[in-house]
C-alpha cells in the first residue's frame, strides 16, 4: 500500500481565539505532520498561523486556502514569508481563487476568469520585493484545484496541489494529470458516527455552503454528480464527499486517497452534530498518525 504523510484541515470560526491555539497543541502533539487553516470571512489565517506557531515547536503551518482577490501579491509574499522566517520553515503558502459568492457578494470585489487571474497572480508574486531578512528557504506554495487546467498549472507553477471536497477516484484524475512528482494535498471530511441519519443530516448541512460555489459545483459534475444531487445535498453527494462511519471505514478513504496518489491527507475532523461549527475530537484522536 502506498503510504503518504497525514495532517489536519481545520475551520476555527465556531470557537475561541485561545482553543484555536490549544487546538494547534493538540494537533502537533498527537503528530500530525500540518495544520491546514482555512479562510472564509472569520479570522485572519495569517494571524491565527503565526499565533500557533508561536506556542508549537515542530507543527507544519498551512494556509488552505489564502484568498488571492483578498491580498495583493506581494502581501501574500509577505506573509508566507513572516510565519516561515519566525517558526523555522514551518509555513506552506495555499492560495486559491476562492468563489465568487465570496469575493464578488460579500467582499463586492470583481471576480475575473480563475485561471488566467491566478497565472497572472503567481507571475506578480515571484516578481514582488521583499526587503526583510527573509527565510532560510522558499517558502513552498500550493494551489487550490480541482478541474483539469488548474491542476496542470499547479504541476507547473508550484509546489503542488490542495484539492478540497473531493473524492479518492479524483485524486487519481489529479494524479494522472499531475504526474508522479508534484505534491498532492488532500482534504478529506471525516464524522466519526456510525448513525447515518446524523452523519448525513450533518454532512448535507456542511456540504450546502460549498454547492453555492461554481468551482465545486462543477468540479462535482465532473465527478459524476447531477445537479439535483448537489441542490439537495443527497445521500450519495454526501456519502462520497464526507467520510463518516467506523474508525476502519473511515480509514480505508484515507488510505484510498493514499493509494490514488495522494502525499499527504489532511483530515477534516467534523463535529458529528455542529459539522464544521467545532473539531471532531474523537476523530482527530482516532486519525493520528502517531
Amino acid at each position: 500500500m502506498t503510504t503518504c504523510t497525514r495532517g489536519v484541515w481545520f475551520s476555527p470560526e465556531g470557537i475561541s481565539g485561545s482553543d484555536v491555539v490549544a487546538f494547534g497543541q493538540r494537533v502537533e502533539a498527537l503528530g500530525y505532520e500540518t495544520l491546514w487553516v482555512g479562510e472564509t470571512m472569520g479570522r485572519d489565517p495569517f494571524a491565527q498561523l503565526a499565533t500557533i506557531g508561536a506556542n508549537t515547536s515542530t507543527l507544519g503551518l498551512a494556509t488552505g486556502i489564502a484568498n488571492i482577490y483578498h491580498r495583493h501579491p506581494g502581501v501574500m509574499v509577505q506573509g508566507g514569508n513572516t510565519i516561515a522566517e519566525m517558526t523555522g520553515g514551518r509555513m506552506t503558502l495555499g492560495i486559491g481563487v476562492s468563489s465568487p459568492a465570496i469575493v464578488n457578494k460579500v467582499r463586492g470585489i470583481e471576480y475575473g476568469k480563475p485561471l488566467a487571474f491566478l497565472r497572472t497572480y503567481l507571475d506578480a508574486m515571484e516578481g514582488s520585493m521583499y526587503t526583510a531578512v527573509p527565510p532560510a528557504e522558499p517558502v513552498p506554495v500550493v494551489l487550490a484545484a480541482l478541474g483539469p487546467k488548474m491542476l496542470e498549472l499547479a504541476a507547473e507553477r508550484s509546489a503542488g496541489a490542495h484539492p478540497y471536497n473531493t473524492t479518492p477516484e479524483h485524486t487519481a484524475m489529479a494524479r494522472d494529470v499531475m504526474g508522479p512528482d508534484a505534491g498532492l494535498y488532500v482534504e478529506q471530511k471525516v464524522l466519526l458516527t456510525e448513525d447515518a441519519t446524523q452523519a448525513r443530516e450533518t454532512g448535507a448541512k456542511v456540504l450546502k455552503f460549498y454547492s453555492r460555489a461554481p468551482g465545486y459545483v462543477n468540479a462535482w459534475k465532473r465527478m459524476g454528480f447531477s445537479d439535483e444531487d448537489i441542490s439537495t445535498q443527497s445521500d450519495r453527494l454526501v456519502d462520497a464527499i464526507v467520510a463518516w462511519g467506523s474508525a476502519e471505514q473511515i480509514e480505508d478513504r484515507l488510505q484510498a486517497h493514499a493509494d490514488a496518489g495522494a502525499t499527504h491527507v489532511c483530515i477534516h475532523p467534523l463535529d458529528p452534530v455542529k459539522g464544521q461549527g467545532a473539531p471532531g475530537f474523537e476523530a482527530l484522536e482516532a486519525f493520528a498518525p502517531s
